[in-house]
């Protein structure tokens, strides 16, 4: 993981596609590595959640290349690796998964999901405060909470609608992105023990996953019978 962190620590500083062609030996190597790695945490996740094992590498991890057709920044290359293990469709499922976030200096390791239907965060939302008791039994659980310090991400201002502002878990179902994550230091990556580390940091996260999916894959099967 060592020469992962380097070459992309090189690659934030020569963002172009003459230097990456230059180094493009180096990135086959690294990729390949990715994927032998990936591969590792899919069969050390299977051990707590077998529907893992319909998943391969490649439906877990993402082109190097940007997309910059609708951005202002036309760097074309990712400075990051992300690595989503979303069982058992893949990355592009709205299902909760594990997403291990590897880039110099910002590593992270998290469950969750992002940019979810506005039926689905809805539907989230009602399925928390239905089941508030069993919500804060998993988020404040001690052992959950050593590791994951903030759950969800990009909140809106005010309550959503159909909440009242003066619920006082309120703030439970503000997030727009189902999302929670702890950072790593770059030497706890490249330590010998990492995979170990980051299969304990997921298995920890998965009743968190397990609570929200159970909503996502109820919401997912009515939506599909409309079209049948």
């Amino acid at each position: 993981m060592e020469e992962v962190l380097k070459f992309l620590e090189e690659l934030s500083h020569n963002n172009n596609k003459v230097w990456f062609d230059r180094n493009k030996e180096r990135y086959i190597r690294i990729k390949e590595y990715i994927e032998s790695f990936t591969l590792e945490l899919i069969n050390g996740i299977c051990e707590f959640d077998d529907s893992a094992k319909y998943l391969a590498p490649k439906d877990c991890t993402y082109r190097i290349y940007r997309d910059t057709r609708f951005s202002q920044d036309k760097t074309p290359y990712k400075t990051h690796i992300g690595i989503f293990i979303n069982p058992p469709m893949g990355k592009k499922s709205y299902r909760m998964g594990y997403y291990l976030h590897i880039e110099p200096g910002s590593c992270k390791i998290g469950v969750g999901n992002i940019c979810l239907p506005t039926t689905m965060i809805t539907g989230i939302r009602k399925s928390i405060k239905d089941n508030i008791e069993e919500y804060l039994g998993i988020i404040e659980n001690p052992e959950f909470k050593k590791i994951y310090k903030k759950i969800g991400e990009n909140p809106v201002k005010t309550a959503p609608k159909g909440f009242s502002k003066d619920w006082e878990y309120i703030e439970l179902v503000k997030p727009k992105d189902y999302y929670t994550s702890c950072s790593l230091k770059d030497r706890e990556v490249v330590s010998k023990n990492f995979l170990k580390k980051a299969l304990g940091i997921f298995k920890t996260g998965k009743p968190f996953m397990d609570f929200i999916n159970y909503t996502v894959d109820q919401l997912d099967e009515s939506e599909s019978k409309l079209y049948f």
